[in-house]
């Protein structure tokens, strides 16, 4: 498995500081220029490939590895765009690390056999740095760059390139150490039950298990807070002079921005997998979203799923998350899920009036719940049976919390299995 160790480092020293941003932004300036070169040429008709070698440039200031593995990052990228572009993707060209008036984003990466981590009482990071550098902070020959780590890194493996970033907002040294982790500390499956995903924006995740359990996780609190502080961003860069497009403060709220669903993009996936995790869940189906995100006609249905939701990376986080529990997760298409009713299969006359789907036949349920259980229906090859009561959960900036009403309108028509207590309260499902 690979996992991604991210820590805190602090340099010991304002020297030891000082010595760290130059080396930053050193890496900034090479990726910077060699990227203008490439971009040059791409827009030109030319060959990306054939660069002047920046690596000589840099060695001095970066080390000779330190340098090549920024070169080696950026080539990595023009690969990614090539790759897009062949299959159809509309995307960009690979950007600048931004420029000296609006804030470079300052990082670098070195090599795995290149820098020494020790955890501990005194957990600590060792890093190279140019020759340069050293002369002019006083470092021996020999010497590195030794940074505090705060916290203890969570996964043990083989360890991968270090990437260090600077965070100018929290004045704060970040530091990302991919590790490939032995397959033998994953979990088993309980039991080999599926679960099926309808993943959107108005609710982020509506679940359906074979079990009969159903779980929605609300989303429309997260996404107003998520387009107000959109329009602030929008109002301040309105107010720019001409030539500048961005300023500290509209770096951090778009920082502040991405931190908050990030959380909550994380929290989801591991409060839903201890969940499935502990009814016996096996395999996850996801819907495939691509053509969706590619071709709706709503703006607005756009930002959530594009900007908001990050379907992509969630997709990879689940995927990521699950392996640890031993579950797979498969993506798969979804088409007509949201209009096709699960007891009747009926297909064309169906009806949504917001969260609300109804079908002739007299069947009536949460929309977004009842794609979930279409799908996973689908995907399973047999009907799931009755339906226990929807767990219904809501973001509170810190945890997803079960809320004590249903998620769907009360309908006579709509199934339920009696998993009360004997005091009539709704028992507890999985393990949170």
């Amino acid at each position: 498995m690979r996992r991604t160790n991210t820590f805190a480092v602090r340099p010991l020293s304002d020297d030891d500081k000082r010595l760290l941003l130059d080396l930053l932004d050193a890496s900034a300036s090479l990726w910077n220029e060699l990227n203008y070169e490439r971009r040059q040429q791409f827009f030109d008709g030319e060959s990306v490939w054939d660069t002047t070698d920046y690596r000589k440039q840099y060695v001095d200031v970066l080390g000779s590895a330190t340098a090549q593995q920024t070169i080696r990052k950026n080539k990595s990228a023009w690969k990614s765009f090539f790759a897009a572009c062949d299959n159809g993707e509309d995307t960009a060209a690979p950007g600048y690390w931004g420029n000296e008036e609006d804030g470079r984003e300052l990082r670098t990466f070195i090599r795995n056999d290149q820098y020494t981590l020790e955890t501990g009482e005194r957990s600590r990071v060792e890093i190279p740095v140019g020759h340069a550098l050293k002369d002019e902070y006083g470092l021996g020959y020999h010497d590195r760059l030794r940074l505090e780590v705060c916290g203890a890194p969570k996964w043990d493996g083989q360890q991968g390139r270090l990437e260090i970033q600077y965070d100018e907002i929290d004045d704060t040294f970040r530091a990302f150490q991919p590790v490939t982790v032995p397959d033998s500390r994953q979990d088993s499956p309980l039991a080999s039950h599926e679960a099926a995903l309808d993943v959107g924006a108005n609710n982020l995740v509506a679940c359906t298990s074979t079990t009969g359990q159903q779980y929605l996780y609300e989303g429309r609190d997260l996404f107003d807070r998520f387009r107000e502080t959109t329009d602030e961003i929008a109002r301040l860069q309105s107010k720019l002079r001409e030539g500048r497009y961005s300023s500290r403060r509209i770096r951090r709220l778009y920082r502040k921005r991405t931190r908050r669903r990030d959380h909550a993009q994380d929290a989801l996936v591991r409060d839903l997998l201890d969940r499935l995790y502990a009814e016996g869940v096996a395999t996850v189906y996801v819907g495939d979203l691509t053509d969706v995100l590619s071709t709706h006609w709503c703006a607005e249905v756009n930002a959530k799923t594009h900007q908001f939701w990050a379907f992509r990376a969630f997709i990879k986080q689940l995927s990521q998350a699950a392996e640890e529990y031993g579950i797979t997760v498969e993506v798969r298409s979804e088409a007509d899920t949201t209009r096709t009713c699960p007891v009747c299969g009926e297909r064309d006359a169906t009806d949504r009036d917001g969260d609300l789907f109804r079908c002739p036949c007299g069947h009536e349920a949460h929309a977004d719940l009842c794609a979930s259980r279409t799908f996973l229906e689908r995907q399973a090859g047999e009907s799931v049976g009755s339906m226990a009561r929807p767990v219904r959960l809501k973001w509170d900036d810190h945890n997803w919390s079960e809320l004590s009403h249903s998620p769907e309108r009360a309908s006579p028509n709509e199934k339920r299995t009696n998993r009360s207590t004997d005091d009539g309260k709704l028992a507890s499902v999985g393990a949170i």
